[in-house]
Order: C-alpha cells, then sequence, then structure tokens
C-alpha cells in the first residue's frame, strides 16, 4: 500500500498549492496557497512524477467546500495529472524514468476485495482518491502507484490530455451506463469539461443518435451546437423528442428533476457528479410520480472511476482522435480557475501547466 503522508520531508523542495482548510469560494476566492513544500519520496512501488500539467475539475470544489473533504489537511489537490517519470521507488518497474503518464481520480484501492476483483476498484470500501486522499497534482512532483498510472498517446500534448484523465474517463463510464443504443436519443444536462468530451464521444459511437444538451448559459448552448449537438436549450426546455438516456454532470438538483421530467418510458438519467451542492435542495420536494419517475424511469449514480474505464477510454480518444477544448492557467492562477468553475464561465476544461508544453 502506498504511503499516505501528505508531505515527506527532505531537503529538496517545490512548490506546490495547499488546502489548509475547508473554506466557501464565495467568501474566501482564494482557497489554495502557493507554498514550498519538501519533495515527496516515491515508496515501494511508487514512481515520482515531474508534473506537467493537472486538469481542474469541479471535485475539487466538493472537496474546497467541504462536500467530499480530505481526511487530512494540509492536502494537495488535483487529479487529472500528466508528467513524466523522475524517479523509481524500490520495486518499482513499470515504466522508465523520461516516461509520460497520467493519473486519474482512482490513486488507489485494496486489489483483494469483491469489487476490486470483479475490475470495479471504483466501488472498492478502501478506494483512495487522488488529490482527497492521497496529495495529487497541484504540485511540481507527485509521488504515485505504479499500478494506478496509465501511459499516455502521443497524439495528445499534455495540456490536452489532463482532462481526459478524468472529464473523459468518467464521461466514458457514463455514456456506457446509460445502456444507450445506436439511433436512440442521449441528452446531456450540465456543458462544462466532461459533457464536451461526452457529446464527441456520443457522436461517434453512436453516429445515428441525436445529442440534446440542456445548459443554463447561452454560451455553453452556443458551444454544444458548434461541437454538433442537435438542439441545445436550457434546463427546464423541451427537446424534439423524449431522450432515452440523459447524462447529469451538474451540481445542482434542479437539473435532476428535469431531467426526469424530460426521459422517454423506460429511460434511464445517469448521475455524474460526486456530490450535490445544498443550493437548490428544495428542487427534490418537487418529484411529482408521475411525471418524474412513472413509466420505469430509472436512476443510475456514477461512482468514481475503475482502471479500465481510463485504459478503455484513452485508447479510444487516441483512435478517434478527440480533442478537448482547454483554457490553460499558470499552477499560481488555481484559484482563479476554481472560481470561474464556481460561477459557471467555462468552456471546456480548464487546465493547470505546470512544467510541461502545450505542444505533443
Amino acid at each position: 500500500m502506498a504511503s499516505t503522508a501528505p508531505i515527506d520531508c527532505q531537503n529538496s523542495r517545490m512548490k506546490a498549492l495547499i488546502l489548509a482548510q475547508l473554506a466557501s469560494l464565495r467568501e474566501s476566492p482564494n482557497p489554495l496557497h502557493l507554498i514550498d513544500v519538501p519533495d515527496p519520496t516515491p515508496g515501494p512501488g511508487e514512481v515520482l512524477l515531474r508534473v506537467a500539467a493537472c486538469g481542474v475539475c469541479h471535485t475539487e470544489l466538493d472537496e474546497i467546500e467541504g462536500r467530499t473533504p480530505p481526511p487530512v489537511l494540509p492536502m494537495i489537490l488535483g487529479h487529472q495529472v500528466v508528467g513524466r517519470v523522475a524517479a523509481l521507488g524500490p520495486r518499482a518497474d513499470r515504466f522508465a524514468v523520461g516516461d509520460r503518464v497520467g493519473v486519474a481520480w482512482i490513486f488507489s484501492a485494496c486489489g483483494v476485495c469483491p469489487a476490486c476483483l470483479a475490475g470495479d476498484e471504483n466501488l472498492c470500501p478502501h478506494f483512495r482518491a487522488t488529490g482527497r486522499d492521497a496529495p495529487g497534482g497541484y504540485a511540481e512532483l507527485m509521488a504515485v502507484p505504479e499500478a494506478f498510472v496509465y501511459p499516455l498517446p502521443d497524439v495528445f500534448s499534455d495540456v490536452e490530455a489532463a482532462p481526459l484523465l478524468c472529464a473523459g474517463a468518467i464521461g466514458y463510464r457514463s455514456l456506457r451506463l446509460t445502456n444507450l443504443h445506436d439511433g436512440q436519443p442521449l441528452g446531456l444536462t450540465g456543458f462544462g469539461g466532461s459533457g464536451h468530451l461526452v457529446l464527441m464521444l456520443a457522436r461517434r459511437l453512436y453516429p445515428r443518435s441525436p445529442v440534446y444538451v440542456f445548459a443554463r448559459s447561452r454560451e455553453e448552448r452556443a458551444f454544444a451546437l458548434e461541437l454538433g449537438a442537435a438542439w441545445a436549450g436550457d434546463t427546464a426546455d423541451t427537446p424534439p423528442q423524449p431522450p432515452t438516456a440523459i447524462i447529469d454532470t451538474t451540481p445542482a438538483w434542479k437539473p435532476v428533476v428535469e431531467a426526469l421530467a424530460a426521459l422517454a418510458p423506460g429511460g434511464r438519467l445517469v448521475i455524474n457528479a460526486i456530490r450535490k451542492e445544498e443550493g437548490d435542495k428544495e428542487e427534490l420536494l418537487r418529484l411529482d410520480y408521475p411525471r418524474h419517475l412513472w413509466l420505469e424511469k430509472e436512476i443510475k449514480s456514477v461512482a468514481n472511476v475503475a482502471r479500465r474505464d481510463v485504459a478503455e477510454f484513452l485508447a479510444l480518444a487516441a483512435q478517434i482522435p478527440i480533442r478537448p477544448e482547454v483554457e490553460v492557467f499558470p499552477l499560481e492562477a488555481a484559484n482563479q480557475a476554481l472560481c470561474e468553475l464556481k460561477t459557471r464561465r467555462v468552456r471546456g476544461a480548464k487546465v493547470l501547466k505546470i512544467n510541461g508544453d502545450a505542444a505533443p
């Protein structure tokens, strides 16, 4: 099992963004602090990465604001990590120094429980998340178990590869969980980092299926149409036909209620969100059984990702290829990127560029 200490003391030091205490971004817009901390040391079976880029995810907001808080503070956040192997710990032999690799939300799992043995490490009771349960990629260096590291296709630059590791992989899992067949309409509610990648993926995997996008922002709706959505409307608007499946990627409850109303009979709502914010929880009181749940509609949640989700999606994304829309920020501007996520100033994915180049 990998070391769990947030910081391992050495003489050499690196720059890292530290979450020292939980905070509301509306009240404290700069919750992360850039400081020098000791370099991490790779333990047995671990590799040390020199981080090139790290995606910024809404889950970081859930961590900062306490909906899924790190068990130990301070903590280095970040779980869409692209880097190059800088050193090998004892008994680590999967990679060579200099290899370009990625790290996703799944940092480790026990490997012996029924879920792990079935390939569903995302359901492991000892699942540990990168940047929450172990230090993540908002730093110059990072130590991680080599078993949970993925070689990256050369077709992607560092900043393009970063959002594929979470927004893309979790979107891929969500799309699989819809049980969609080609020709059946698909709905996407919310259109940020994950939604825009799911749209690209769905258009390739289900070429006869129209994709309908529900989004509050006029800019997000316009972006969805640019990427090939058949229709885009507000959260409560009525699409051309009831979707057989809808994937929800929002932090709110209102889109869940509206999506259930929009579903076709026998349809499935897949909720791709690790947590929901409390602000509009009263929306759930509007649930009306005949309108929202009758006729065998169902709800399926998405829990984390398994290693096979990440590996399969990376291969598929390279084959297509999928080109994420990215906004690049320096490490020291992570708070700005997070605040833009909070206020829904989103077009594609936000990525911190740390040591890497933007080109492949």
